[in-house]
């Protein structure tokens, strides 16, 4: 089993998860829960250096970061980190620990989640250190976005990134007779061709089941699902953008083109793709290893081009993705923002990260790794991490994750479900998760309003 594929193994296992954490109200109740504004802002004086020794807690859910840290560990003798994967419960591991005030100096937390914490008072502010603050202009610009708070303060600096792309089966759409759809528009018309001349061939599969793939997809949309502003959160999870592309996946249900009975990483979604059932996978960068590990018959017959666009932006989106977070109680700021930017940004570090755990880096070097640059053998020696590359630089800045994005997710995928089995929409599904977002955002005494 590569690391890679059990990484996205853990993935999946922690979305069949999201019921059960969402279900507890939330990641942890802390003090300060009913604002919206982040707390702990740290100060120069925070950000001192230790006298003496100083030894850190490092909480993640990626294989292979124990051999990563201790590269740091050596190189490092003053500054000791101490590693610990929790992806078998990630954040309820982090919750307990938070509410017990014995949370880690730093963890691993996912970008949709960092609202969430962050309005629970969950993290330190790391302005207080330059070297935060510096390492700004080394990260992908929307990564760097998401870890802030209406661009003040650093909460937490990226690590990886799931920039999206179609992966196309070449051999079926030569068959076919088909080109690579450039437009959302001409993805539609080669489902249709597709189907048509085979009923048993659909283009590829919509799991409503994943809510963070199809937030995904609005994402690529420039629909902004929330914004902060005039001290309140403004929530457009049911806005026209939104619904733009709900409505064309709700028509690509509704022709049978796509098929709805696949959940994403499954052993049902391999048998379909290795039946030569579906002609197309729209997933993320890390995803690539799915299909080489799992259908290495395939060699040879994927290529992975750019996400088809509704416009001539060319824009992109993003599914997946985390940051490392500087944690409430964190006594030693200064040696965690070192080690941080050092895990986040070091050449060497993103290298043994890339190999061990299958992370796409956040950091601009990352993109520049020989390993990212070089042609892939399953994939014809193509050099598809240029693709994700350009991807990632077309994502838009502004998208914003909400401070109940969990429930938001549960509401939204209960909903799709339904429409999946002829029961609603999917925009009436976008509606669902807007009057979620609002009701839970009222529940919290967070501020909310709809609209801009």
């Amino acid at each position: 089993m590569s690391n890679t594929a059990t990484r996205t193994r853990t993935r999946n296992r922690n979305r069949t998860r999201l019921a059960a954490v969402a279900a507890a109200a939330g990641l942890v109740v802390l003090t300060g829960c009913s604002s919206s504004a982040p707390s702990d802002k740290a100060t120069a004086a925070s950000c001192t250096p230790a006298k003496g020794k100083v030894t850190l807690q490092y909480w993640n859910t990626v294989p292979g970061m124990d051999q990563v840290v201790a590269l740091w560990n050596k190189k490092n003798p003053n500054i000791q980190v101490q590693t610990k994967n929790i992806s078998n419960d990630q954040y309820g591991t982090l919750g307990n620990a938070l509410k017990a005030g014995k949370a880690p100096e730093l963890a691993q937390v996912g970008y949709d989640e960092l609202p969430s914490l962050r309005s629970q008072s969950a993290f330190v502010d790391a302005s207080g250190c330059s070297d935060a603050v510096a390492a700004k202009p080394k990260f992908v610009p929307w990564t760097w976005s998401q870890t802030t708070f209406g661009g003040t303060g650093v909460f937490a600096l990226p690590q990886d990134t799931g920039p999206m792309a179609l992966y196309v089966r070449s051999d079926i759409f030569k068959t076919h007779g088909l080109t690579i759809p450039k437009t959302w528009d001409e993805y539609a018309a080669d489902a249709q061709k597709l189907h048509k001349a085979d009923p048993n061939l659909s283009m590829t599969f919509f799991d409503p089941n994943n809510a963070e793939w199809f937030n995904g997809l609005l994402w690529q949309n420039n629909a902004e699902m929330y914004s902060y502003s005039g001290d309140k959160w403004h929530v457009t999870v049911a806005s026209d953008q939104s619904k733009q592309v709900a409505d064309y996946w709700q028509k690509l249900i509704s022709g049978k083109l796509v098929r709805t009975d696949l959940a994403n990483g499954s052993t049902q979604m391999y048998a379909a793709y290795q039946k030569n059932q579906i002609a197309t996978y729209v997933g993320a960068a890390w995803g690539y290893s799915m299909f080489r590990d799992n259908l290495p018959k395939q060699a040879g017959k994927w290529t992975i081009v750019p996400m088809p666009t509704w416009g001539s932006g060319g824009a992109s989106g993003d599914w997946g993705g985390s940051t490392v977070a500087f944690m409430k109680g964190n006594k030693h700021l200064y040696e965690s923002v070192k080690f941080n930017t050092w895990l986040n940004t070091d050449p060497e570090a993103l290298a043994l990260e890339n190999k061990l755990g299958g992370l796409y880096p956040a950091a601009n070097a990352g993109l520049a790794l020989p390993a990212l640059s070089k042609g892939v053998p399953y994939y014809n020696n193509e050099k598809i991490f240029d693709v994700f590359a350009e991807s990632s630089r077309k994502i838009d800045t502004n998208f914003a994750w909400g401070p109940t994005q969990k429930t938001v997710n549960l509401a939204l995928q209960d909903a799709m479900a339904k429409a999946a089995a002829g029961s609603g929409t999917l925009s009436d599904a976008l509606s669902a998760a807007q009057t979620s977002a609002l009701k839970s955002m009222k529940d919290q005494a967070i501020p909310a309003t709809a609209g801009k």
